[in-house]
């Protein structure tokens, strides 16, 4: 893609979040577009936002979701300061378009982390604590072209800034060699009703590897992980579609408890 191509994307990305009215799939209009191509309208859509970075998401880390897309690599998107919602919050109506749940364990970090070199040991050490967390996705670009038919595909999900929309931290810390965070699991109900399970294990087989994917893949930007910053390490359930009305209630066994409402 151009420059001027990547902008255009990037804006139509933001008037699409601006008005609460998809955008087209990009993949389609834009051929050739690369991965790189995608990052580079992520960043752009980012920069539009004027927000304030704290931290980044890791997506498409299970098996399940890979293969949906055909991939085999993880993504990652920008988390900004206006995404940071309260547990128990009330998320008002208008705010997002088709917004769905994910259940993860979040790192919040104590020492900044860059470069191909780093280590799982350096991402433990750098880890001030985890926590759990629930991420909010949404899609400013459809899921479906409806001439077409096809899905959206690795590289609209990555332009979209990895269908990242919001975050919400359990009030619980926990230093991060207190759990087995492979055996972390969650029970996420919706109104009441149990739609999703999962384990920590399905992160890679250890969130701590989600980490260390994002490090080692901001390094290849010349980018890194700053001190302070959370980062959301992948989800371990399929996301569940959050209609207005709907309440959450993701139960973390003695890792804590997130409850979210639409």
């Amino acid at each position: 893609m151009t420059p001027d191509q990547i902008e255009a994307a990037a804006e139509a990305l933001f008037q699409a979040e601006q008005t609460g009215r998809q955008c087209g799939l990009l993949s389609l209009q834009y051929t050739s577009m690369t991965l790189d191509d995608a990052y580079a309208v992520q960043a752009a859509l980012v920069a539009r936002k004027g927000r304030r970075r704290i931290g980044w998401k890791i997506g498409l880390t299970s098996r399940a979701m890979q293969q949906a897309l055909n991939i085999t690599t993880p993504d990652s998107g920008v988390l900004l300061e206006d995404m940071l919602f309260a547990d128990g919050a009330t998320i008002p109506p208008g705010r997002f378009i088709q917004p769905r749940i994910e259940a993860e364990i979040a790192f919040v970090m104590k020492a900044p982390l860059q470069g191909m070199g780093v280590t799982r040991a350096d991402v433990l050490a750098a880890t001030d604590h985890v926590a759990p967390s629930l991420e909010i996705l949404d899609t400013r670009i459809l899921r479906v072209d409806p001439a077409t038919g096809r899905a959206r595909v690795i590289q609209d999900t990555v332009s979209d800034n990895a269908a990242n929309a919001g975050l919400v931290l359990g009030p619980q810390r926990h230093a991060v060699d207190a759990f087995d965070l492979r055996w972390i699991g969650a029970i996420v109900a919706r109104d009441g009703v149990v739609e999703e399970t999962g384990l920590g294990a399905g992160v890679l087989n250890d969130p701590v590897t989600g980490i260390l994917w994002l490090v080692h893949r901001l390094a290849a930007y010349g980018q890194g992980i700053a001190a302070g910053e959370i980062l959301l390490s992948g989800s371990f359930i399929r996301p569940i579609e959050a209609p207005p009305g709907s309440r959450f209630d993701a139960d973390f066994g003695p890792f804590g408890r997130v409850t979210l409402n639409f």
